[in-house]
C-alpha cells in the first residue's frame, strides 16, 4: 500500500547508520581466524564454489576467495557490496557480488557450501519466511553440498541477556536497550547511536532460535546430518556455548 513504512532489514538508511557499529575494527580483524575455523570444520578445500550469504562488507567472501574459493557475495545493502567489491579489488581477487533478498536468492545446484554469518537470520515478520530462505538454500547447494548458519542462540540469549548495554564506536556511542518477545520467541530491540551531540535511533523485532528448532527447520526443509556446535571453532552446543553453529547437508 502506499505510503507504507518498510520493514527495518529494507531500510538503507538503518545499515548506514550502524555500519561502523557492525562492522568495527574488532570484528573485521577476526574474519581471517573465522575464515580459518570454517575450512577446519567443513574440511572444505579450494576451488569449492561458496556462496556468502548476507555478505555484508565482504570479511569473508574476500578471505575466502585469498585462499583461492570460488566465492559469491550475496546482500540487499548495495552500499556494503560496494565496500565489499572495493576490498575484492584491493586484494585482487575476483568475486561475484549480487544485490538480492535473501527470500528471492536461488541458483539450483550451484553452491558446494552456503555460509550464513553473524547472525544474519531471523529478520523476517513470519516463521515461513525465514523457511523459504532455507528452501532457496537447499535448492542451491549441489547434492552433498553442506549449509552452514551461525546466529545467537535462544539458549545463549536467556544466560547472558542484559536489557541494556552500550558500547564506544569511534566517537560515538552505541545505546541497546532490548526486551524478551513472543514468550522468548524473540527480541525487540531499541538502537540509539549518539554521536556529534545528536542521537538517531531505531527499533526492531528478531526472531531467535534454540537449537533443537533450527534443526528441525533444516531437517523438514530436506537437510540431513544436520550437527549443532557452539562455536565455529567446533566445539560442543552446551552451557558454555558462545554461538549456535549449525551445519546440515543436502542429499
Amino acid at each position: 500500500m502506499k505510503g507504507t513504512k518498510r520493514p527495518w532489514y529494507e531500510q538503507d538508511e538503518f545499515w548506514r547508520t550502524f555500519e561502523a557499529s557492525l562492522f568495527d575494527d574488532e570484528r573485521r580483524a577476526r574474519a581471517p581466524l573465522e575464515v580459518e575455523q570454517i575450512l577446519r570444520l567443513l574440511a572444505l578445500e579450494p576451488p569449492a564454489h561458496v556462496c556468502d550469504l548476507c555478505c555484508g562488507v565482504g570479511r569473508h567472501s574476500v578471505e575466502l576467495a585469498t585462499r583461492g574459493f570460488t566465492i559469491t557475495g550475496v546482500d540487499r545493502t548495495r552500499r556494503y557490496l560496494r565496500a565489499a567489491a572495493s576490498q575484492a579489488r584491493g586484494a585482487s581477487v575476483k568475486i561475484d557480488f549480487v544485490c538480492e533478498d535473501m527470500r528471492r536468492f536461488r541458483r539450483p545446484k550451484v553452491f558446494d557450501v552456503v555460509l550464513n554469518l553473524f547472525t544474519s537470520f531471523g529478520y523476517f515478520e513470519t516463521p515461513g519466511e525465514d523457511r523459504r530462505v532455507i528452501e532457496n538454500i537447499h535448492q542451491s547447494l549441489k547434492p552433498g553440498g553442506r549449509l552452514l548458519i551461525d546466529v545467537i542462540g535462544k539458549e545463549i540469549v536467556a544466560r547472558i541477556f542484559r536489557p541494556r548495554d552500550w558500547q564506544p564506536v569511534g566517537d560515538a556511542v552505541w545505546i541497546q536497550d532490548k526486551k524478551v518477545i513472543d514468550d522468548w520467541g524473540g527480541i525487540h530491540s531499541r538502537w540509539i547511536l549518539i554521536e556529534d551531540g545528536r542521537s538517531r535511533e531505531w527499533e526492531f523485532s528478531h526472531r531467535i532460535y534454540a537449537a533443537t528448532e533450527l534443526r528441525q527447520l533444516l531437517e523438514t526443509c530436506g537437510f540431513c546430518d544436520v550437527a549443532v556446535y557452539g562455536n565455529l571453532a567446533g566445539t560442543p552446543y552446551d552451557e558454555n556455548a558462545e554461538r549456535l553453529v549449525i551445519v546440515g547437508q543436502r542429499q
